[in-house]
């Protein structure tokens, strides 16, 4: 009897052997929803709806179904979630602010772009200030802010918190002068702007201004070039986590 039992086969160890087929079957499948969008064409809210549906995936626990019924889980429905509807709006904002500003972005005098802020819009302050100077430069800045608050007051971004932050490089100003330091140069151009946008139908009551000096540059201030690429006002519509 006790030979019999030695003889018994052990249980193997590991994941079964289906799991090797199954794990290659998810991951074709999540190929195949990759390979449907462009980089140009990107629905951020639907690409989330994709990855909330395989577990495990990333630093997503995932989800039942990609339906946008009743998720058991959640005890409500995808399409109704405030935070979800907010993220594709903003989604939806940088696909429209990306079209509006396409001569300006081609100029280099407007960038776009989208971080863990929220919707980024870089203006060039050498395109829409005088040189040293938080005086708008009204003819050449114009049709840019129009453009500027007719996307702030789009559906989209219906009750957006906005921050106005002016930045500048690093020369120092003239103590002799209007500004005393990048400090008041900064915050001075950024008012400026606020004020702009407000005169074209912006609520104010939802904005924030930031001077922030040569604080946050985002290129090295020893060339002209990175010079010219700090001094920006950066108009940032906040995400849920940043208000």
């Amino acid at each position: 009897m006790a030979k019999e039992m030695q003889k018994k086969k052990k249980c193997d160890e590991g994941a079964p052997d289906y799991m090797l087929t199954y794990g290659d079957m998810v991951t074709l499948l999540l190929t195949f929803f990759v390979m449907m969008f462009t980089t140009a064409t990107i629905d951020g809210y639907q690409l989330r709806l994709i990855l909330s549906a395989f577990p495990g995936l990333g630093s997503r626990e995932g989800g039942n179904t990609l339906s946008v019924g009743r998720l058991a889980e959640l005890g409500n429905t995808v399409m109704s979630l405030p935070s979800m509807e907010r993220g594709r709006a903003l989604d939806q904002a940088r696909k429209k602010a990306i079209s509006a500003f396409q001569p300006e972005i081609r100029a280099k005098t407007v960038r776009v772009k989208q971080d863990e802020r929220g919707l980024v819009i870089t203006l060039a302050a050498d395109a829409f200030f005088r040189s040293a100077s938080a005086e708008l430069n009204i003819e050449a800045a114009r049709e840019t802010l129009i453009k500027l608050s007719n996307l702030l007051t789009s559906p989209e971004l219906e009750g957006r918190k906005i921050r106005i932050e002016g930045h500048t490089d690093d020369v120092p100003t003239d103590p002799a002068g209007p500004w005393p330091s990048n400090w008041e140069l900064s915050s001075a151009r950024a008012i400026n702007v606020l004020h702009f946008l407000s005169d074209y139908g912006v609520d104010e009551n939802h904005f924030q201004v930031m001077g922030l000096a040569d604080t946050v540059p985002l290129a090295d201030n020893s060339t002209p070039e990175g010079r010219a690429y700090n001094r920006r006002i950066d108009i940032v519509i906040l995400s849920e986590g940043h208000l």
